[in-house]
């Protein structure tokens, strides 16, 4: 009988599977945070190998660090606050530039924001969670309903953060 306190090494790794698929394709991505607060980038750095494709991530939990780190439009987030999908939107595509390497710009952004709770942020409830994505010239966002508490919403996130952008290199697929 197997210990129950040993891994299950068969188990998918999700994560493992997006940084290999990054390296192969050799693409890098680059995490932009309010939400998780570097929860993303550290479930990705947790990898071994990801330096080959993790350019940075960026924490910009403060509203303010979302316009001048990632170049959020001020106007967004003046009239809606943070927990908007535009937001997220505009925070993917702006931390592919935020942590270019030599000049080159990530290939992949990714950024989560929401109100996470206990309390609501900007006229959202707990649970309210959007994920930007951004690759090419295009940008998406994936809006969440999430339960459970503040820990819990974050690793959600987290978790759907991994499974979006592997579903989008899943659809950018080379023929």
């Amino acid at each position: 009988m197997p210990d129950a306190a040993a891994p299950d090494v068969t188990a998918p790794d999700a994560t493992a599977d997006l940084v290999a698929e990054l390296t192969a394709r050799h693409l890098t991505i680059g995490v932009a945070e309010s939400l998780t607060g570097g929860l993303l980038t550290a479930e990705l750095v947790r990898i071994p190998g990801a330096s080959a494709v993790v350019t940075g991530g960026i924490v910009a939990y403060d509203t303010e660090l979302k316009r001048t780190l990632l170049g959020v439009d001020g106007s967004i987030l003046n009239v809606h606050g943070a927990v908007h999908p535009d937001v997220a939107i505009q925070m993917a595509v702006g931390v592919r530039t935020a942590v270019a390497v030599g000049g080159v710009r990530a290939a992949v952004g990714v950024a989560t924001t929401g109100a996470a709770g206990p309390d609501p942020q900007d006229g959202q409830e707990p649970g309210t969670v959007f994920i930007g994505l951004s690759m090419g010239s295009g940008a998406w966002v994936i809006a969440l309903r999430l339960h459970g508490d503040r820990a819990s919403i974050r690793e959600q996130t987290v978790a759907r953060a991994v499974e979006a952008v592997r579903d989008l290199l899943a659809r950018d697929a080379p023929e």
